[in-house]
């Protein structure tokens, strides 16, 4: 092994990725391997790394490599259960770098994972009887996993949506039906089986495909309910510049419109709100107006959504009511469409009860809101001022812009309240407040 070699085995095992970039460009051994002769590709995919995987396999370290045991990288890299992993591994293009033969291997190998499940697969493979210990993870922003461990060996439970992003890259069409049956097996939406089946749905552009899909929001299980929602959304968020987008966005409407008036579950009808909103569908405001006195607050907590801007005075009615639920959910959502208006003398009273509101997020929401609001009134200058001693710094920072944005004199002391703030405040407007401030009222500013 060359030095060089060794010291992208240590980088590897460290998981740094800019020393690996930088010992594989120019000229690194992307293929090296360490003392015991195993590809470094292998140690960043049993480490679960998915940035090293792809920097390696992009200097191109080869993912189909076969080893000793007569297994591969991606073949490991499958058997790791990682989603996030098995793509990096993969690489572009595997339907015309593969051969058939390999390609059956490895849809067989996933097959073989989902079926079984890791719990079962790990207790044959190590034949430890004991119990399999498991933990939930995220991978990315967006997705949940299960990672069990036994016997020494640990694997995560994305088997489901490995198939199902081998399948679309080898381009079979698996039915509907066991697509949505992957979606739902884990009973969660954040499970990455789920996302993988529905970014699959997505792309799969064809009336067969979407009556099929469709289908299902009459199915008696509410998770294959919710699911379609699901497409529907990714949807209307990927279609709008594909081929007959006007199609699917007038077929994606006429059943949202349908469906939100006969769904009884209240985990599904709450996304169907959300999903009325988000498509600015045109009788939104008529069905949220009829959901304001719901039993459950998660579909009350979509209502203020769906009203027309500015407020009706049937939507604005249906505001005060939602500003006084008593739950914190529902009253935070409503204070946002409350302090977005120019308020009547009346409702006054009910923004400043919000902005000192005893739940903390509802405060916090207000805030938010209110600083952007249309109400300049001494009331809620005096309200924000008192807000700037509120232990939560998200809401002192809001109560400072709010000052700024009214251009009041002591905004420089208000926002010196508000205290340091840390890296996620890096890109926010807020933050900005004071410099715009200065810029409008100091001489030179």
């Amino acid at each position: 092994m060359t030095d060089r070699d060794a010291l992208l085995v240590a980088a590897v095992r460290a998981g740094n990725l800019r020393e690996v970039n930088a010992l594989l460009w120019p000229g690194g051994n992307p293929d090296a391997a360490d003392e015991g002769g195993l590809p470094v590709l292998c140690t960043a995919v049993a480490a679960y790394d998915p940035a090293v995987t792809e920097a390696l396999v992009e200097a191109g370290a080869d993912p189909d490599r076969e080893l000793p045991d007569g297994t591969t990288p991606l073949l490991r890299a499958i058997e790791g259960g990682s989603p996030t992993v098995f793509e990096a591994a993969l690489g572009a293009e595997p339907r015309l770098r593969l051969a058939p033969q390999r390609r059956t291997e490895l849809l067989e190998a996933a097959r073989g994972w989902y079926e079984e499940g890791p719990p079962a697969r790990l207790r044959r493979l190590t034949g430890d009887s004991g119990p399999v210990c498991a933990r939930a993870v995220r991978e990315g922003e967006s997705k949940t996993l299960t990672e069990y461990t036994a016997g020494g060996r640990r694997v995560r439970d994305g088997h489901g949506a490995i198939l199902t992003s081998l399948e679309w890259a080898f381009r079979i069409l698996t039915p509907v039906a066991e697509l949505v049956a992957r979606a739902v097996r884990h009973a969660d939406p954040e499970h990455a089986d789920w996302s993988e089946s529905e970014w699959n749905l997505t792309q799969r552009r064809s009336a067969e495909t979407w009556a099929e899909v469709v289908a299902f929001h009459r199915h008696p299980d509410p998770l294959s309910r919710l699911f379609v929602v699901d497409v529907l959304d990714m949807h209307a968020m990927t279609g709008g510049l594909t081929q007959h987008a006007g199609w699917y966005e007038r077929e994606r409407l006429k059943l949202l419109g349908a469906w939100v008036e006969v769904e009884d579950d209240g985990a599904v009808l709450a996304r169907l709100l959300r999903a009325l909103a988000d498509e600015g569908h045109p009788g939104a405001e008529a069905v949220g107006l009829r959901r304001v006195g719901h039993a459950e607050a998660r579909v009350r907590r979509e209502v203020p959504g769906l009203l027309d801007r500015p407020l009706t005075p049937r939507g604005a009615g249906a505001v005060r009511a939602l500003c006084q639920d008593p739950d914190a959910g529902v009253r935070s959502a409503a204070a946002e469409e409350l302090a977005r208006e120019a308020l009547q003398a009346e409702d006054r009273p009910l923004l400043l009860a919000l902005l000192a509101d005893a739940d903390p997020q509802v405060v916090r929401r207000a805030a938010y809101a209110t600083a952007w609001g249309a109400d300049r009134s001494p009331d809620v200058g005096e309200a924000l001022v008192r807000l700037l001693g509120a232990e939560d710094q998200d809401v002192r920072l809001s109560a400072a812009h709010g000052l700024a944005l009214r251009d009041a004199p002591h905004t420089p002391e208000a926002y010196a309240r508000v205290g340091p703030l840390g890296p996620e405040y890096e890109h926010d407007h807020r933050a900005d407040g004071l410099w715009r401030w200065r810029s409008r009222n100091e001489p030179g500013g």
